[in-house]
């Protein structure tokens, strides 16, 4: 009876209810476009970032604009009309960081060579999630580990909101790394009033109370705050530029050299961890996990983004990845592919309407990244303390995620802190062969030092 009525409601709802399974999720058409405008524009700053630090590299700034919306449009899309998962893809920024900063200004690559290596890191990372091997990455992530996953995520956005208003900021002298920054600045009072605001409509329910506050605060920065400044509304986009066009230059023979060789597999390594890791958090924090512990559509989730790096490599971009800011978006109520499709087109749109993109300040989008992030330190209520080795590793994992800014690291040291401890609490038993395989892996990646 009950599905019968679900499949009438869906029926009901026309052909968005049916082809995403809106109603079934529990959902509503209106819920998901609002969850995909929160989404689009806690993680819209990346069109930015993005060409600036790709552009500190020697890349020509506006095709990497054009560009960086053009992957996300193309991994949302994918990600929203094929696995039909309420999760964003766009240039992951550590990726990038790595891309400007190691591989062209560190080791001295070509541009073309680094895009090269961007796309064969695309190809190995689509072969091993088409192959089932992220998937049994995933069956094989033991239960305390993916909740700390989670919760050291969680943490890592808040350190990342904060930083980005100057609320935490560098500590320049002696003592701890990390100091109370200014409070009384416009952006730390913003962000302050801001997720407080956040806490009391999302306790009354209120419908989008997340994308009106970001709303709000932007339209307080239009006013109050000199350097948020009406810059028009369209531009056209070009893929070209003085230095031509980066669309099919990469240098797949160079990228083939054995010196990148190394290279392209620590942003493989990196990017099945990392990527693995946030699907996997974004999925719990939206209630897409099944009875198995197994992440609904969980195989085209993997491939989506892994086939989104090869497209970035092709384009002239930055590797790409499921953003962690999606759980904004699931926060505001997604839990269906609607809202991933909405962020696709509203970053095809970006391509044109590039100037809007500095109307939302970094204070308007913190309050939700930090509100998120509160929200899946929830995870530490699912660890099993009675299976102390399995709590303690996931917690372990959490907290090094935030201390290192890394998530793969935090995994790495998870893993091997419950191998470990099951050999001394002489529980071998209940390790399988493939938790053990993962956490030699690891160690040798980062013994290597391969490690991003």
């Amino acid at each position: 009876m009950a599905t019968q009525q679900t499949t009438a409601r869906a029926g009901n709802g026309g052909f968005l209810d049916s082809y995403f399974s809106i109603s079934q999720r529990g959902s509503t058409v209106r819920q998901e476009l609002l969850a995909g405008l929160t989404t689009f524009l806690a993680m819209v700053y990346s069109i930015i970032v993005v060409p600036n630090m790709l552009g500190a590299a020697g890349f020509e700034q506006g095709p990497v604009f054009v560009a960086t919306c053009l992957i996300a449009a193309f991994g949302s899309l994918l990600m929203g009309l094929w696995a039909k998962l309420p999760m964003a893809i766009g240039c992951a920024i550590s990726l990038t960081a790595f891309t400007a900063f190691s591989l062209v200004l560190g080791q001295g690559l070509s541009i073309p060579v680094a895009l090269g290596a961007i796309f064969l890191m695309g190809v190995l990372f689509t072969l091993i999630s088409v192959t089932g091997v992220r998937q049994w990455i995933l069956d094989n992530l033991p239960s305390g580990i993916a909740h700390g996953t989670g919760i050291g995520i969680g943490l890592f956005l808040l350190l990342i909101a904060t930083n980005g208003v100057g609320m935490v900021i560098k500590n320049e002298g002696a003592g701890l790394p990390v100091q109370l920054g200014e409070v009384t600045s416009f952006p730390v009072i913003m962000t302050v009033l801001g997720l407080a605001a956040i806490f009391g409509l999302e306790r009354r329910k209120v419908p989008g109370g997340i994308l009106m506050v970001i709303i709000a605060i932007s339209i307080l920065g239009l006013i109050f705050d000199p350097k948020v400044t009406w810059q028009g509304f369209f531009a056209m986009p070009s893929l070209t530029g003085e230095k031509g066009s980066l669309v099919g230059s990469m240098d797949l023979l160079g990228a083939l050299n054995p010196v990148v060789i190394p290279t392209v597999l620590a942003l493989v390594m990196t990017a099945v961890f990392d990527a693995t890791g946030t699907i996997r958090a974004v999925a719990g924090q939206a209630g897409l996990i099944n009875e198995r512990g197994h992440i609904i559509s969980g195989g085209k989730a993997l491939t989506a983004d892994s086939v989104s790096s090869m497209v970035a490599g092709v384009v002239g971009g930055a590797p790409a990845a499921v953003y962690i800011e999606s759980a904004a978006g699931t926060a505001a109520g997604g839990k269906t592919g609607l809202t991933a499709t909405l962020v696709g087109v509203l970053f095809l749109l970006m391509i044109f309407l590039s100037p809007l993109s500095y109307l939302v300040p970094a204070y308007a989008t913190a309050p939700a990244l930090m509100y998120v992030g509160l929200l899946m330190l929830g995870n530490v209520t699912k660890l099993d303390f009675s299976d102390s080795v399995d709590a303690l590793s996931g917690m372990l994992c959490a907290v090094f995620i935030v201390l290192t800014c890394n998530i793969v690291t935090g995994i790495m040291l998870g893993f091997v802190a419950l191998v470990i401890g099951r050999l001394f609490a002489a529980e071998w038993k209940k390790l399988n062969v493939g938790t053990v395989i993962i956490a030699v892996a690891l160690v040798i990646f980062y013994a290597g030092g391969w490690a991003i």
